[in-house]
């Protein structure tokens, strides 16, 4: 076998190697509940919130954390709303005090959960468990808290984006937030391994797109063109696909904290789509 030969047979046992790889570790791709650690750093009292520890069900029995924070007192209350809040696809609820932060400045009772292998939460990730950790969420609010449907606005960033428009195209909501959504796992996948063909390989889907066509509530969708992650055309392609009524908001920023640098902007575009909400 001559030297060329063995070069090609070497390259080729690579490749498929990585393809099985591929086909093997998507979970642990995209799920990093590792990262940057399981453990709480911080609770809300560290920015002067009041907050209560929860525990929920999902309904296949996995045991899931989270905190509910109550909104201002009601003189203080611009909007009688509650938002279920579901982070992205790295971290725990303790790395997202800004973003609970905002919500309450905006007079905004929230819950937020980490889903199962995050944070203290029971289990190992997967898709269709994160769909049933935003389902025991949704439950929890409508039953345990006797929160009406038309009430809760569920809050999606990133992968959280994709849970949080499964959930509203299953349940009734009073609206729904997408901030840096991507279309789907393939397509973005696609994007950043053109070497592979990831759409054949994926077992991992999260159609972002496809799930907000049948969403019944209005949504806003958050993006920025300096979105190094999750291309600002995605959020664009959300948007497109969701049906009216619908709002988009360009803030600016990398994918982290474009929230956080484009504060103003984000804090009034929120604000101004709240009260476009119906009492």
């Amino acid at each position: 076998m001559g030297m060329l030969a063995s070069v090609v047979l070497i390259a080729v046992g690579v490749y498929l190697a990585l393809l099985l790889l591929l086909f093997l570790m998507q979970s642990r791709l995209l799920h990093l509940p590792g990262v940057p650690g399981r453990s709480l750093d911080a609770t809300p009292a560290a920015i002067g919130l009041n907050w209560e520890e929860v525990t929920l069900s999902a309904a296949d029995g996995v045991k899931l954390h989270g905190w509910y924070l109550p909104a201002p007192q009601a003189e203080h209350r611009t909007v009688d709303r509650t938002v279920l809040f579901l982070h992205g696809n790295a971290g725990n609820i303790s790395h997202r005090l800004e973003s609970l932060e905002i919500f309450h400045e905006l007079g905004l009772a929230t819950l937020i959960i980490d889903y199962r292998g995050y944070g203290r939460s029971e289990g190992k990730p997967s898709e269709a468990g994160l769909y049933r950790d935003a389902d025991a969420a949704w439950h929890y609010l409508v039953e345990d808290r006797k929160i009406p449907p038309q009430r809760v606005i569920v809050f999606g960033r990133s992968l959280g984006a994709a849970v949080a428009a499964h959930l509203a195209a299953e349940r009734p909501l009073g609206g729904l937030i997408l901030e840096s959504a991507f279309t789907s796992v393939p397509d973005r996948g696609a994007e950043l391994y053109s070497i592979f063909p990831i759409r054949l390989l994926a077992r991992i889907h999260y159609p972002t797109a496809e799930w907000v066509t049948q969403v019944r509530a209005p949504v806003l969708v958050i993006h920025s063109e300096e979105d190094e992650l999750i291309p600002f055309h995605h959020g664009e392609a959300v948007y497109q696909a969701a049906p009216e009524p619908k709002q988009f908001l360009q803030i600016q920023g990398d994918h982290n904290s474009g929230f956080i640098l484009s504060r103003p902007v984000y804090m009034e575009g929120l604000a101004q789509w709240f009260e476009s909400l119906s009492p």
